[in-house]
């Protein structure tokens, strides 16, 4: 679909530019997401799911979890592994103390204590995760797994969209190349968009797409576009897939 979209860009922004020998400022595009995908790191079955699509979730606000058993039986073997550890050192130090015991049995308790405690916080972490909070403000865009199901370790529940990661992809000739700078500002329209939406170029392509095989003819040359991504500054302003129309900022009279 992504592809299908590019070449019909490219295309558009070819008839666009040849209909008056490269001068127009009008390029066409759609809008395209950068989305969160997040998912447990180990598998599990899927116990509650507090959000659906189209949900708006705050930072930090819960989004699904996960079963714990095996978390939870393991956090308290790790618990019981700290109090003998912990009496072991307690022991060695009070030998070490009276001169009863040697230096190396102390270090030797010291070692093992550290070392039970990191296992301890590296359980406390893994029950912690089975609980998936949203990394970022946005909206829920889609819902991959219900509760009930298995989801596989790394594999995505949710897919969450922040509005900082919506983003206009278009295309412009190369004869339109220099006129376009990173942080230049854009008028971006659309079927039933509110008029004088902006955005900022924040990417430009260093290469060009849809190059033929072959040394370029002067004509060839005239069919290169390179891709461009503008970033808007009001994203809650569009949806995933929109065509849009971007405006080029025009060249002030010499």
């Amino acid at each position: 679909m992504r592809t299908i979209l590019a070449g019909l860009a490219a295309l558009a922004a070819l008839a666009l530019a040849g209909c008056d020998g490269g001068k127009s400022q009008l390029l066409q595009g759609w809008v395209e997401a950068e989305l969160i995908f997040v998912s447990p790191d180990e598998q599990g079955r899927v116990e509650t799911l507090k959000v659906r699509e189209g949900s708006q979730v705050a930072k930090g606000e819960l989004l699904f979890t996960v079963d714990d058993d095996l978390q939870r039986a393991d956090l308290v073997v790790r618990k019981s592994t700290v109090t003998t550890a912990q009496q072991a050192f307690d022991r060695a130090k009070e030998l070490l103390k009276t001169a009863a015991g040697t230096q190396k049995n102390f270090d030797d308790a010291e070692s093992a204590l550290r070392q039970a405690n990191a296992n301890l916080a590296w359980s406390e972490t893994r029950l912690a995760r089975r609980r998936a909070l949203s990394p970022a403000e946005g909206t829920i865009q889609q819902v991959y797994y219900r509760p009930g199901e298995t989801v596989p370790p790394g594999r995505p529940v949710v897919a969450l969209l922040p509005p900082g990661n919506l983003k206009i992809r278009f295309f412009a000739p190369q004869a339109q190349l220099p006129e376009i700078k990173f942080g230049d500002s854009v008028v971006i329209s659309c079927d039933g968009c509110q008029p004088g939406l902006t955005g900022k170029v924040s990417f430009i392509a260093r290469s060009a797409e849809y190059t033929p095989p072959v040394i370029y003819s002067l004509d060839e040359r005239a069919k290169l576009v390179f891709l461009i991504e503008a970033r808007p500054d009001q994203p809650e302003k569009f949806r995933v897939g929109q065509p849009v129309t971007v405006s080029l900022p025009k060249e002030p009279p010499k």
